[in-house]
């Protein structure tokens, strides 16, 4: 790969402080009981946290970022950001994502996004846009 290119990784997960995870008890007794939470009226906690990660193949490092929410296109928006604006400051070039079929990642907005990202950073020496429907890769060409 071109050194000036970032080959990553991304996943994502998120965890509600409101919503209890499924959970299985194996007991000779009586089973646990689950509490159904409820957020307080006026509570300005955020109901759910988000964790992105991209993992570098370059430097065998993990980038991670934690929002408030859960992963919907627009907070995907936000971490294609974060990390342009850090790949940037390391001067690279492009970022060759590789991730899931999750619906955010292939949504309209987000796919705009790409492809407008991708037409603004070609002309300032980026990439053109990559994709591998197979593998659902997609190239963010870097821009400042």
């Amino acid at each position: 790969m071109h050194p000036d290119w970032v080959l990553g990784f991304a996943d994502e997960t998120w965890w509600s402080r409101l919503t209890q995870p499924q959970m299985h008890t194996w007991t000779d007794g009586q089973g646990q009981r689950l509490q159904e939470l409820e957020a307080k009226k006026g509570d300005p906690d955020p109901k759910a946290l988000c964790c992105y990660g991209l993992l570098r193949r370059d430097i065998e490092k993990l980038l991670l970022r934690f929002v408030d929410g859960r992963p919907v296109s627009q907070v995907t928006i936000g971490f294609l950001e974060w990390v342009c604006e850090r790949l940037a400051e390391e001067s690279k070039k492009a970022v060759v994502l590789v991730w899931d079929n999750a619906t955010w990642h292939k949504s309209q907005k987000v796919r705009s996004w790409i492809n407008e990202h991708n037409r603004k950073a070609k002309p300032e020496g980026g990439v053109t846009n990559y994709s591998n429907a197979s593998a659902n890769q997609e190239s963010l060409a870097k821009s400042d």
